[in-house]
């Protein structure tokens, strides 16, 4: 359990010309935030113009200049939000001498520039984001997202956060997870959900309050794999998935690509079902500030308002000054946490979603265990044993495979 009340911040000013400056005893307002919408993390805080032994402070702070937060608790230090000043705006209020400043992180840039992008057919999810990364000069960090191959890809005077955010969703229709592109001292990562090693737990002592709401608004029901229109201009229906067809038919058209096999099609119809066919759950949480906690985490809700589970955070507020936080959440299937501890090995974390090739699978993590063998097929990670013999348990996910037990890393991906 954290106590926010030992958790201390620290706002360091990089001037333009390289200077560090303690600024945290001049501001007040202090909060960063990652919305759902947008791939920057924005950080705002409001600062009183005083003169300090290096001139007033709105000769230090100015545009283009970076500032970086980073929170002690205990004997943990880490920095949870940097950005550059990208709004400077001074503030005359009763004779008193301020202002606001708005900064973003290295994904800004990419959020606001358009171009011109072509992708031959074959590109993997790498190494299209690897090539927009570095024209950009956008140094990467760690990449545990997905590597599959796209079909041709033509962007015209598209913004290169969504030709990023295109790719990644193409790859979840191609069956793989869902990813949070996340920017943090100064590199940029592209993340699975979840993939957080530490699970923090919410529950009646540290809720504050709770809004949620039950939706089939946007509901999808049907998926329909669609030719492309010929000359003629008419489209055949090659193959139609069907949901939760009880509330009605709430159709969407995927249109097979060119190039595209029709079981990649179908595939892809099922994630869209994955994705959107469900009951929509919105859960707005207020708790306690864990400024460790970010989009693209997951934690464990325990209230009796909603349903216990394991939750992703699709955007997150937190306000230094009050010491609290808002979390948007989205229900996440996931597995018993132990000592509030998720455990992952080598970028994988139980509850993902992988791709069985077949093969052997055991009754014990332990070498020499009983083997039985099972056909390919989708599975999900239910446990991880880090340094055993067979270190992850995989259960079946579909009729194709029967996989049930223990087995190598080497027999999915």
């Amino acid at each position: 359990m954290i106590d926010v009340s030992n958790i201390k911040y620290n706002v360091i000013l990089v001037t333009s010309k390289g200077k560090q400056y303690d600024i945290k005893d001049y501001i007040e307002d202090l909060g960063w935030e990652e919305s759902v919408n947008e791939i920057s993390m924005r950080l705002t805080f409001s600062c009183r113009n005083d003169k300090t032994s290096k001139g007033y402070l709105q000769s230090l702070i100015t545009p283009g200049c970076l500032v970086v937060v980073t929170a002690v608790y205990g004997k943990k230090k880490q920095e949870v939000a940097r950005g550059y000043v990208t709004v400077w705006n001074p503030v005359l209020k009763n004779d008193s001498d301020a202002f606001k400043c708005t900064c973003y992180d290295e994904l800004y840039n990419l959020q606001k520039s358009q171009e011109n992008r072509y992708f031959s057919k074959g590109t993997g999810t790498k190494a299209a984001i690897k090539k927009i990364f570095k024209d950009w000069k956008v140094t990467l960090g760690k990449y545990s997202g997905p590597n599959v191959k796209h079909g041709k890809k033509k962007f015209s005077s598209k913004y290169l956060s969504d030709i990023i955010l295109e790719f990644l969703d193409d790859a979840v229709k191609k069956g793989k997870p869902k990813c949070v592109i996340r920017a943090s001292a100064g590199k940029v990562s592209i993340l699975p959900y979840g993939n957080n090693g530490t699970v923090y737990v919410f529950d009646k002592d540290n809720i504050t309050s709770v809004d949620y709401s039950k939706s089939i608004a946007d509901l999808v029901t049907r998926v329909r794999v669609m030719s492309k229109v010929d000359d003629k201009g008419k489209s055949k229906v090659q193959a139609t998935v069907n949901g939760l067809t009880k509330y009605g038919i709430r159709q969407r058209i995927y249109t097979r690509g060119t190039d595209e096999s029709l079981k990649d099609a179908k595939t892809a119809a099922k994630e869209i079902l994955n994705e959107n066919g469900s009951v929509k759950l919105d859960i707005t949480l207020n708790t306690p500030d864990v400024p460790f906690i970010r989009k693209g985490d997951v934690v464990y809700v325990k209230n009796a308002k909603v349903s216990t589970g394991y939750y992703h955070v699709t955007g997150i507020r937190h306000d230094a000054d009050t010491a609290s936080m808002t979390m948007n959440l989205e229900h996440q299937e996931k597995d018993k946490v132990t000592k509030q501890k998720a455990v992952k090995q080598k970028g994988y974390a139980t509850g993902d979603i992988v791709d069985f090739k077949g093969g052997k699978y055991y009754v014990s993590s332990k070498n020499g265990a009983k083997g039985s063998s099972a056909k390919a097929g989708r599975a999900k990670i239910k446990k991880i044993s880090s340094g055993a013999g067979h270190p992850y348990y995989l259960v079946h996910k579909d009729k194709k495979s029967k996989v049930n037990g223990w087995v190598d890393k080497s027999t999915f991906e």
